[in-house]
């Protein structure tokens, strides 16, 4: 059964279980608002809380988040979407909040910088003052990126970062550091309860086709039979992290205890180059793409690989799924969207 088959049972079965039991409100059950819940993260993120019985407000803006991604959910009626942009103030009355609205692949963030400062910046101010009023608890999905080009390796929480604070991808960087400014500032200053997770480099279903990101690129090019581009040499490294490990990491950030406030990296330790990726995917789908290569972008990390002991220590997490399984769960999904009808993709 291919990812989209799959995706279409988990569908049934949450529907099925709505209508048995979870009608009723389980006495643990939280109201949670999921910021960029249309998005890569926030549609599985939705999905994972409603399986555990939650309501869940999925609050997107639509700029990158996309509809298909929670249609499967619409049945559930502990699931509701609003459209609204957190740039902008907003009032709902929640038990957690977790933030994860913010454009996360270069291209995207990058094609309206001052929106992405904003966002990062404005958005996470309006959340935290609806969580301070609410008393709710709040998580925000901040990123390795705060590292900038590190010269620590690996990268451990305690490092402060080799940042540029006004190249083309400061806009991002430099607006989720200001983020983790403030979360701390609201919890010092108003008792705000808050979580920090750097994610490293995540990938999987329902990632864009035009996602612009190193692993979508290449399955992509891979399943279209275009050349593979690797920017550099290809010897620059990343770790990857399967969409489903991150998630399972990031609710039991949000469980723990009052005191474990973060940033705690949550990430796959494997470390490797873009080449190896590349010549991965080119074997998995037995792609007949060439690589080819083209100029380096500027402040592009050289290395990037968790050091994930906190995680470890405080949540007793670690991610379970390597590469090349994560690989094909993707290929899968990708193989399936890339052979729909578009005016199919664009229904939903």
């Amino acid at each position: 059964m291919n990812y989209l088959g799959k995706i279409r049972a988990r569908s049934v079965q949450i529907s099925a279980r709505d209508a048995n039991h979870l009608s009723v409100t389980p006495l643990s059950a939280k109201r949670v608002l999921v910021t960029g819940g249309a998005g890569f993260l926030g549609s599985h993120l939705c999905e994972t809380l409603l399986a555990a019985g939650h309501q869940v407000i999925c609050l997107d803006n639509f700029s990158t988040g996309m509809r298909r991604n929670i249609a499967h959910l619409k049945r559930v009626d502990r699931f509701n979407v609003v459209a609204h942009d957190i740039v902008h103030p907003l009032d709902l009355e929640v038990d957690e909040i977790y933030n994860l609205a913010c454009p996360a692949s270069p291209p995207h963030y990058q094609a309206d910088p001052i929106h992405t400062t904003k966002t990062c910046v404005l958005g996470s101010l309006n959340l935290l003052e609806l969580a301070a009023r609410t008393g709710a608890r709040i998580l925000q999905a901040s990123t390795s990126e705060v590292y900038g080009d590190p010269n620590v390796h690996p990268q451990v929480e305690s490092y402060w970062g080799n940042v540029n604070s006004f190249g083309p991808r400061s806009c991002y960087d430099e607006g989720k550091r200001c983020a983790e400014t403030l979360f701390f500032d609201f919890h010092n200053t108003h008792g705000v309860e808050i979580k920090i997770i750097r994610i490293f480099n995540t990938y999987g279903p329902r990632m864009r086709p035009d996602d612009g990101r190193v692993v979508s690129n290449f399955i992509v090019q891979a399943l279209t039979g275009q050349d593979i581009t690797i920017y550099g040499d290809g010897s620059q490294t990343r770790s990857f992290c399967f969409v489903d490990d991150l998630i399972g990491g990031m609710v039991r950030m949000m469980a723990s205890p009052s005191s474990l406030t973060g940033p705690v990296n949550l990430g796959n330790p494997g470390e490797f180059t873009i080449r190896e990726l590349a010549e991965q995917v080119i074997g998995l789908t037995g792609s007949r793409s060439q690589i080819i290569h083209r100029a380096l972008p500027v402040d592009d990390p050289r290395q990037r690989r968790p050091d994930i002991s906190l995680a470890m220590q405080e949540l007793d997490w670690r991610p379970n799924i390597d590469l090349s399984s994560g690989l094909r769960q993707t290929i899968d999904y990708f193989d399936g969207l890339l052979t729909r009808p578009a005016r199919e993709l664009e229904a939903v």
